[in-house]
């Protein structure tokens, strides 16, 4: 974090201890990285990943603190956020796609309350000619979003962007009710 910490707001410092405090899916591997400078006086970034057989995602999750306030954000704090994911083939012919994958930002927030989402999704569909005709249909999703927590406590935003990397990667959320035991853990 390029901020020091010990002069931060007492707000930011909370919204920091929460998203260490926060449980996120343990299939996502989260790294901080250098946060924006000039779009806010405050700010963390954080890059996630999913690798697998069958599941690649990654994204990055910003949060912005202006104790100031912005008119646009409707607050002090505003989450930015990036989802990338390479998906099945089919979903480069299904119009709809686009609406399922807002679905699951929606899904995601449901317990972390916030106001002013927006956003977008975009699809590309890499078709290969030629000497290339061979090789299969490639499509990537893209979900660029926003929004603004209700709270400080920020670690139900992080665990929703967790959740969100997955569904994107293809693996199936977490049933209500279960926790997923990180690795080297025993029950």
């Amino acid at each position: 974090m390029s901020q020091d910490i010990a002069s931060a707001p007492e707000e930011f410092r909370r919204a920091l201890r929460s998203i260490q405090a926060a449980t996120t899916r343990p299939d996502v591997m989260l790294v901080e990285t250098p946060a924006p400078t000039r779009v806010a006086p405050f700010a963390l970034s954080i890059s996630g990943e999913i690798t697998g057989p069958d599941a690649e995602a990654s994204g990055r999750f910003v949060l912005l603190y202006d104790p100031e306030g912005q008119d646009a954000w409707d607050g002090t704090f505003r989450i930015v956020t990036l989802t990338s994911a390479v998906v099945e083939a089919e979903v480069g012919d299904d119009d709809m796609w686009s609406d399922v994958a807002w679905s699951w930002l929606d899904d995601s927030l449901v317990n972390a309350p916030h106001r002013e989402l927006g956003g977008t999704v975009t699809k590309t569909v890499s078709r290969s000619f030629g000497s290339l005709a061979d090789r299969p249909l490639e499509v990537t999703v893209e979900m660029r979003m926003s929004w603004t927590p209700a709270s400080a406590d920020i670690a139900p935003h992080i665990a929703a962007w967790t959740e969100l990397l997955a569904f994107s990667a293809g693996i199936p959320p977490t049933p209500e009710g279960v926790s997923m035991l990180r690795p080297g853990r025993t029950a």
